[in-house]
């Protein structure tokens, strides 16, 4: 959800040193931009800033570590004020009750604005547009072929971390619609990450599990796949940041803050918590 804001910072002049998790190289390769894995612990993660060379910086992250690691790194920075983070921010910014992508995008503009004499502030694009490299497109083909699945097929993504509110962002219902869609004749495939195999695998009963893949890869089978459906989860915005027709199914969250970022996205939202299985087979079915 921050590709349209590295893009606006690109495109404003700045050379861009991204910093994040291991699995960030691979799924940005086609983006061109150097990407470095940041190391865990507050003392390597603040040296490696400072050996980035970088001097100024935004923060997608909103953790108290975060921006400690950047103020000990030599990096001002600018990011969302909260959690005691403002003495050690630039620029600290109060967050607006937005979806993500336009708090990121704010913060990119935040940045413009006081290194690179922008003014103004436009929407951001009405895409996310995860620019897939020919060895992800290549990766997703090999696996697709060996597990011999062909176009069309539906991707379901059964998975989701964290809890609001003590309620799991996983929508129970994925076996029911799975089973319904492939006793209709549909090629259903999952991709689970490392260690959710067995869990993914108990989810989508007669789906294909296709394990392993890298995150540059499993955008790149989201891609070409007929439609998604996920949970508010990663996946989710993998989808709609390769343009795939994709449909969020949620439950505890909140779609006006991380609903599918795509003309592509729907979302289902129940009437009181999740949304029954009729009612997202329904919203497939419009799909097509």
């Amino acid at each position: 959800m921050a590709l349209p804001a590295i893009d606006r910072l690109a495109r404003a002049g700045f050379a861009l040193r991204l910093g994040g998790r291991a699995w960030a190289s691979d799924l940005l390769a086609g983006h061109g931009h150097a990407v470095a894995a940041l190391p865990r612990g507050l003392r390597a993660s603040a040296a490696a800033t400072r050996c980035s060379g970088a001097r100024h910086g935004v923060l997608f992250t909103n953790s108290l570590g975060s921006a400690l690691a950047a103020r000990l790194g030599g990096v001002a920075a600018v990011g969302h004020r909260g959690e005691g983070r403002s003495c050690l921010l630039a620029v600290a910014v109060r967050r607006v009750a937005v979806h993500e992508v336009e708090a990121f995008w704010h913060l990119a503009g935040e940045a413009v604005k006081r290194w690179a004499g922008g003014d103004g502030d436009p929407p951001p694009p009405s895409r996310l547009a995860l620019v897939l490299s020919a060895a992800h497109r290549d990766a997703a083909t090999t696996a697709l072929a060996a597990a011999g699945i062909a176009a069309p097929y539906r991707v379901l993504c059964p998975s989701a971390t964290g809890t609001i509110a003590g309620i799991a962002k996983c929508w129970p219902g994925f076996a029911m619609l799975c089973r319904g869609l492939v006793e209709r004749g549909e090629r259903v495939v999952a991709c689970p990450g490392p260690g959710e195999e067995a869990a993914v695998t108990a989810a989508l009963p007669g789906a294909t599990i296709l394990s392993g893949l890298g995150l540059g890869a499993y955008a790149a089978v989201l891609a070409g796949a007929r439609g998604v459906i996920a949970n508010d989860s990663g996946p989710l915005h993998l989808a709609a940041a390769v343009g795939a027709a994709v449909i969020g199914v949620f439950g505890p969250s909140d779609p006006a803050r991380t609903r599918p970022w795509s003309p592509a996205g729907r979302c289902v939202v129940g009437a009181d918590g999740w949304p029954q299985v009729d009612a997202v087979r329904g919203v497939v079915d419009e799909m097509g």
